[in-house]
This record gives structure tokens, sequence and C-alpha cells, in this order.
């Protein structure tokens, strides 16, 4: 099967979470032999950081003014069996209108920004990379974000099938590693500045380094304000490539996840640093948002502080016994329901719900849940 993917980014990961969720899910696919092309915006910023200029798992297709490689998308359009288009790609309203008249038989929109996306829809109608009278002619809506806003997104906007799609990874690169001195610590935390999430992390991470002079702490991650003081015993990584983010994880006696404020208040949106931390053993602590016990067990395999007293509880009083427990719980709960095989899976078992080429139209559903039963025990 074609897919041809409108994304973000698949190459470059600075700055976004997009690129290691494209890539797990799409290394997925193209081992199940389906065949991908990617289209991408070439623009400076991810260019200048690109850690995956050519990916094996599909064909990018790079380009600077949609206009120029418009007739290459028509050309890729042409014989494609599904479409999907993603979350803030810049010309993703001209790519969804291309998709529709290219009347490619699966048309899918895949939003890593449900929430975002919902609030604009709500007060414009549209945001920059799809509008409300495009969702009824897609044939499905995966969502990052799943609980109730998917029937939002059916009821109010109209979408046929709204279906969570959560970010997934690829357990032979995430996994547990070797403490590295370099990123030995006590806590450690993994992302984008942005000001909605700094007062959450300057509560969970940094009043615990103030008041903890002998611990040491990590922070990785771009976009941080120049004039913005770090306490001596934390340590800022500007950016960090996803080749050593595994180690990253595997190196903290535990492990910070702040949630950006939309995707706390829609709930049921966890991220992908969220799963790849898991997946190498990690101990999380976490802020708390609905729908989070619908992917870790509280107490055993997360902790969620109420506040830095919380915090620095865990950092002075929890055992390496302790920390090791609920990391190991947290890992076999990620790679039981959440690898990239089980994501490429339930893309196809969704897919297949709306096909009807020949290869998929003669009952595989048994055939995927089978897989999908299988990828959990393994």
């Amino acid at each position: 099967m074609k897919l041809v993917v409108f994304g973000l980014s698949v190459t470059s990961t600075w700055g976004n979470g997009h690129g290691t969720t494209y890539r797990a899910l799409l290394r997925a696919l193209h081992s199940r032999g389906h065949h991908i092309v990617f289209f991408e915006n070439d623009v400076e910023w991810y260019a200048s950081n690109r850690d995956l200029p050519g990916p094996s798992f599909c064909d990018v297709r790079l380009y600077e003014k949609w206009d120029d490689v418009l007739p290459r998308v028509r050309q890729e359009l042409a014989d494609a069996d599904v479409a999907m288009v993603g979350s803030y790609f810049p010309d993703g309203v001209a790519a969804l209108d291309e998709v529709f008249d290219a009347d490619v038989p699966v048309k899918t929109f895949y939003d890593i920004d449900t929430p975002i996306t919902m609030r604009a829809l709500r007060e414009h109608q549209k945001v920059d990379y799809i509008e409300s009278r495009q969702i009824p002619q897609l044939d499905l809506y995966f969502s990052f974000t799943g609980g109730p806003m998917l029937r939002e997104i059916e009821a109010r906007l109209g979408a046929p099938r709204a279906v969570p799609l959560y970010c997934s990874f690829d357990p032979e690169q995430y996994r547990r590693y070797p403490v590295n001195p370099r990123f030995a610590c006590d806590l450690s935390y993994m992302g984008t500045f942005a000001p909605d999430r700094q007062p959450k992390l300057s509560e969970l991470l940094c009043a615990p380094a103030e008041r903890l002079a002998d611990k040491k702490f990590l922070v990785a991650g771009p976009q941080y304000p120049n004039d913005l003081t770090w306490q001596g015993n934390v340590e800022h990584i500007p950016h960090l490539s996803p080749v050593w983010h595994p180690e990253f994880y595997s190196s903290s006696r535990f492990t910070l996840n702040v949630t950006r404020r939309d995707m706390s208040i829609a709930g049921y949106s966890p991220s992908v640093r969220l799963f790849e931390a898991a997946a190498c053993g990690a101990t999380i602590v976490s802020d708390n948002w609905p729908g989070l016990d619908h992917f870790f067990a509280t107490g055993e395999e997360i902790l969620l502080p109420t506040g830095t007293d919380d915090v620095a509880q865990y950092l002075t009083e929890f055992s390496d016994s302790e920390i090791r427990q609920i990391g190991q719980a947290a890992q076999e709960r990620v790679l039981a329901e959440h690898t990239s095989a089980h994501r490429a899976l339930e893309w196809e078992r969704e897919v297949e719900s709306c096909f009807s080429i020949p290869q998929f139209a003669s009952g595989p559903s048994n055939v995927k849940q089978n897989e999908l039963n299988e990828a959990s025990e393994s």
C-alpha cells in the first residue's frame, strides 16, 4: 500500500515532538511492507538541525514553496492508497484540498496537537493547517488526544470517524541502557521551552533543585530564554539528538514530564516523551491530568506529585530499589500497549475499515487483532 504523508518534519526533531512520532509510526508501517512518501517544508531551523536527513523507511520530498512542489504532489497522490495530512504542516489546507481533488481512496488527518486545533476551530472555524469545511470530507481523523474530545470532533465538526492514534516508540531504540556519566542525575527533564509549561517546571524541578543543593538536575531542550537563570546544580543542554535520548532517560534516577496547558485541560494526551521515557525504564514524575490513569497506574507505574514537597520527598526518601521497581512497571506497561508495532496495527485496522482495495477487503480484521495480541505478549 502506498501512503503519502504531509507532515511538520520527519528529518529533524529540533524544537518539536512530531519528528520522533512520525519516525516510530512510519518505520513500523514500512516494516510491514508499505511504501511511504513524506512531504516536508524545507525550513532553515530544521535544515540546520537535521538529525535524520535520509530516513530509510520513507521517501522524503523536501520543498521550499508549495506551488513549486505541486506537480510532484499531484503525481504522488495519483496512485496513493492513503493520504495523511498532519497538524502544523504549513501548507495543510492546500494539501487537504489536493487530497480531496485527487480522490485518494482513504483520506486522513493526523492531529498531533488536537486540543490546540480544537480551540482554534471553536473560535475561528479554521487553523493554519486545516479548516472546519474540510473535516467532513475526511475518512478518518486520527488524534493524538483520546477521550471525550473525539466525540466533539465527530458531533461538532462532522468528522465521519475520529479515533485515537497515540504516540509510540520503537523498542529497538528506546530501551534501558547502562548509566552514562554524561547524563547521570537525580532528576531530568526533556522538552522545548513553552511559557505555559514553565511554571510547572519551576515548581517541580527548579524549586526542588534550590532546596536540595546536593542533588543534580538536568534539563534538555531548545528555545529557553537567554536571560533565564538556572540554579548551580541544574545543567541545561540546548538540544539533545534523539540518538542520546535513551541514555538520557536511563541515566536519571527520576525524569519529569510536564504537559502543555491545552493538552492538560483536554486530558488523554500522553506526549511521545512519556512513552519513550517509560520504555527506558525511567521512573517518571509527572503533572496530573484527566485520563492519565488510562495509561499508567498511579504510584505503581508513575508518580504524581502535588507540588515541590512531594518531589523533594521522592528525591530524598525513595530507595534505589523502589525507584527501579516503578520504572520497570512502567516499562512493562508501554511494551505491552504502546510500541510502534501496536500503532502500526491500529492504524491499519482503522484504514482497512474504510478500504475497498483487494488486499484489505477479505476479512483482515481478525488477523490484525491477533497480531495486536501477539505484539502485546512479545
